[in-house]
């Protein structure tokens, strides 16, 4: 009960205090208010940007390894310039990691090959993909309608295409694509589903060739059947020739990954004189962006708790003055009995005081800055509960050591020259 009472009236002395200077303590707090604010919001805005990044990452599956092929670069002096380049993965790469890779549990291939869809008035330019029935859930895309082509339709080699997102909009924009027809290179293609929007990330370093949304699907047999074994692009002495342009291999066992990855590279090096496809590994870049998450939000913490520090100092400068300005009283409450401790817990409760009102109002302001973000400058932004409480519990403790110094020396005055100060 003692310690209630003592509490109590400290903080009722404080408030007296503060409120007699209304002005001064409001723009004592908003160095701390502001301080507060830029630590949540800029810690909200590296989650948010490293969320985002994840997100990315982790659609392209946490289990997957991805290989692309890539044009190697050309010898400017060298004549097979004038030929046909052909480079890239082939069907014996797929069948060698299929057969000798261990903890590999299904190996999806894709060709692509770029087409113009039409449909009446309607046309698109895209990328047309043969690829096999597991590829949505290799490639981590849904169907959003109908349903995506079965082993039956690679038996049958049959001319059916499930569209991305954009393409069926495209090509049917007042609805309606499942069980109509398209035109592809004089083919005609029944469309049997309609993807939703795509989980494969929109950085470019982690996309296959093209907008997984534009794109049309068909069962790999078919294309080989339509449009041959081999993709050719350009005419004549100046063409590309590429078997796949892409193999995901999901393995397992996510402890595996490091070890199928150092496979796989061996196996695609033998008898390759030149680097022509590239490994995508996204648990590596998944825990890459983590640390760089990590990172990231201590530099920007760590520059927005500047103004807190700031904020800090405005405290202690202003509380140096009130101690000035009260020699006079800090003598009276000596001389009639008051101890040095209880001059240091007023000055004390004081400074603790504008920190929390200030560090109450910089959450309130720090809950609304993300969302202005979020909605004005369309970056994602994450609040989290852990970023809300260092911000308050820094300026608690800034406000602490801000009047730690002015509380000392207002309780160590010589009682006699206090009383005479005027």
């Amino acid at each position: 009960m003692i310690i209630e009472f003592k509490t109590k009236r400290l903080l009722k002395i404080g408030f007296k205090s503060l409120w007699r200077h209304k002005l001064r303590s409001a723009l004592t707090v908003l160095g701390i208010t502001f301080g507060v604010c830029s630590v949540i919001a800029m810690l909200a805005i590296g989650q948010g940007a490293g969320y985002e990044a994840q997100r990315q990452i982790a659609a392209l599956g946490s289990h997957n390894i991805i290989l692309q092929s890539v044009p190697p670069p050309r010898d400017t002096d060298s004549d097979d310039n004038a030929f046909v380049l052909e480079y890239g993965l082939r069907y014996l790469d797929a069948e060698r990691i299929k057969n000798t890779v261990p903890n590999v549990s299904v190996l999806t291939q894709a060709r692509k090959i770029r087409q113009t869809a039409k449909r009446g008035v309607w046309s698109l330019e895209t990328n047309l993909v043969g690829t096999s029935p597991w590829y949505p859930e290799a490639g981590n895309l849904r169907v959003r309608e109908g349903r995506f082509f079965e082993e039956r339709d690679m038996h049958q080699r049959a001319n059916v295409c499930v569209a991305g997102r954009k393409a069926a909009e495209t090509l049917f924009p007042f609805g309606g694509a499942v069980g109509n027809i398209i035109n592809i290179d004089d083919q005609r293609f029944r469309v049997i589903g309609v993807l939703g929007g795509a989980g494969r990330g929109e950085a470019d370093e982690l996309e296959a060739r093209g907008d997984p949304d534009t794109d049309i699907y068909i069962p790999m047999t078919t294309m080989q059947n339509r449009f041959g074994e081999i993709s050719q692009t350009g005419s004549g002495m100046s063409g590309e020739r590429v078997e796949l342009h892409e193999i995901i291999v999901q393995v397992d066992q996510i402890e595996a990954i490091p070890h199928v990855e150092r496979m796989i590279e061996q196996i695609l090096a033998r008898g390759r004189t030149r680097r022509d496809y590239t490994v995508i590994v996204p648990y590596q870049l998944l825990e890459q962006a983590r640390q760089t998450t990590r990172i990231f939000s201590i530099v920007l913490g760590s520059i927005a708790a500047i103004s807190l520090v700031v904020g800090g100092i405005g405290i202690m400068n202003i509380t140096l003055a009130t101690v000035m300005e009260r020699t006079r009283e800090i003598g009276i409450r000596r001389a009639v009995g008051a101890k040095k401790k209880h001059i240091v817990e007023q000055f004390l409760t004081e400074t603790v005081l504008l920190s929390l009102c200030g560090g109450a109002l910089g959450i309130i302001l720090g809950l609304s800055a993300p969302y202005f973000v979020t909605r004005f400058a369309g970056m994602e932004t994450i609040v989290t509960v852990w970023s809300l409480l260092l911000a308050f519990g820094i300026s608690a403790l800034v406000g602490l050591l801000s009047g730690i110094y002015p509380a000392y020396r207002a309780a160590n005055m010589d009682p006699i020259e206090a009383l005479r100060h005027e």
